[in-house]
């Protein structure tokens, strides 16, 4: 498979990265000569210098043999360019990487007629993570399947949990009552993420992904050592495009909310969208101003500025006030290992999630779904399960998975079944499946 990507910034690179696991015909245009370097140093893919709105130069790498073209350069108006183009001079497929999410919402306008296949919005997918975060308090990461059917959850183990010290397997056994599968373990101050066998022991302060139905989500709370807690009154501080989606969004759903925005035209503009979010003009790193909020009396607090740094800090001044839920948005994808350890419950990346959202399209096999987990470099993928196709063949035991993935359940007639080992997953099945990125390959050939 021939895939150009046009953009060596975040989206880019990550996208170039996952996809030079599986030895890809990869391209990755732009006018950085430094960031090419720098990607051509530590993965495996063409570089090309130069303006992709050039036709001379896209002809040069073969466009018209692409089967996906990928615009996820920083600039909306030059990836709708080059996507038209790229499509026009014979590319498969495109998708564009868009900043205004009214677009994404269109439907008077057909963009594929112009030669857009997909387009994918960070800001919307970062607003759209807020909210679901929320609905899952006690959890610092959560991703739904068919609408909260089956659900992976991630925490940190507190000390009072009953499973430390028991294996994954003496787990299943003591809590039978319990439906869940233990996906992923990534150990206290490691950075080495795990997966699970039977034998592997849980630790205290361990983050722990696990799957399970919507029914058995309660249960887990004590597992964890946690307490289920609503999340009704939250303070977003940053009237950023993330902000509003995001209070918007929240309003909806019938949440307090209050916004702290420092420019005041913004602030009164966005007062006059949201009629039903107190928008407040002041300088949200004032503590002073926070605590004259009643920040204390918060459930949730929201930080996503334009400044990754001051969303951090405000968080952890939100923490140190009792705030229950904190979520911070940040730019450096760096920082998204460091949550936990600095104690801030869940930073967000929008980049990240563009790039997931997008890499969703390059899989093989019916992908119905993928996502990432904001503290571990894996991926989480729903298949369509095809006839006769290999997973099809065995119980679930006697499949020949890869140590580096494990199946997380499926979804059978609108219900969500675990698959242990001796499950038969069948044809129209949705299996989900919890992978590290070198594994993909490996696990899409299950499902061909």
């Amino acid at each position: 498979m021939k895939i150009i990507i046009v953009g060596a910034g975040d989206v880019g690179f990550h996208l170039a990265k996952l996809l030079s696991y599986e030895s890809q015909d990869i391209y990755l245009i732009d006018l950085d000569a430094e960031k090419l370097e720098y990607a051509g140093n530590h993965i495996d893919v063409i570089t090309k210098r130069g303006d992709a709105t050039s036709i001379k130069l896209l002809k040069e790498v073969n466009v018209d043999k692409a089967d996906i073209f990928l615009a996820v350069t920083e600039s909306q108006n030059t990836n709708f360019t080059i996507s038209v183009i790229a499509k026009k001079l014979g590319a498969k497929k495109t998708i564009a990487r868009i900043s205004n999410h009214e677009l994404s919402q269109n439907t008077e306008i057909d963009f594929a007629e112009i030669g857009i296949d997909y387009m994918i919005s960070p800001g919307e997918l970062a607003a759209d993570e807020i909210k679901m975060l929320l609905h899952q308090s006690a959890f610092n990461d959560t991703i739904e399947f068919e609408n909260g059917t089956l659900n992976i959850l991630g925490s940190k183990l507190e000390y009072d949990s009953p499973l430390i010290n028991l294996t994954v397997q003496e787990a299943k056994e003591k809590f039978s009552e319990v439906e869940f599968i233990t996906i992923a373990i990534k150990p206290e101050k490691s950075n080495i993420t795990i997966i699970p066998r039977g034998d592997t022991k849980y630790s205290a302060n361990d983050q722990i992904y696990f799957s399970t139905p919507k029914s058995s989500i309660k249960k887990l709370y004590k597992l964890m050592g946690k307490t289920e807690f609503g999340v009704k009154d939250v303070m977003i501080l940053g009237a950023s495009k993330i902000g509003v989606k995001a209070a918007r969004n929240l309003c909806d759903s019938n949440f307090n909310i209050k916004l702290i925005e420092l420019d005041k035209e913004r602030a009164k503009d966005v007062a006059e969208k949201i009629p039903k979010a107190l928008v407040i003009k002041g300088d949200g790193r004032n503590v002073e101003l926070l605590e004259e909020e009643n920040i204390s009396q918060m459930d949730a607090f929201i930080a996503v500025t334009g400044n990754s740094e001051t969303n951090i800090m405000s968080c952890l001044v939100a923490k140190s006030k009792g705030v229950k839920k904190t979520i911070a948005l940040v730019e450096n994808m760096d920082y998204i290992n460091i949550s936990q350890t600095i104690g801030i419950d869940t930073l967000i990346n929008k980049k990240l999630l563009a790039a997931s959202a997008i890499f969703k399209h390059v899989r093989k096999g019916e992908v119905l779904k993928l996502a990432n987990l904001h503290n571990v470099d894996a991926e989480v993928l729903e298949f369509r399960v095809k006839p006769n196709s290999p997973v099809t063949k065995n119980l679930v035991k006697n499949i020949q998975l890869t140590k580096k993935a494990v199946f997380g359940g499926v979804i059978r007639d609108g219900k969500a079944l675990m698959t242990f080992g001796d499950f038969q997953i069948l044809e129209g099945d949705k299996a989900v499946v919890f992978c590290l990125p070198e594994a993909i390959h490996l696990v899409e050939k299950l499902f061909n």
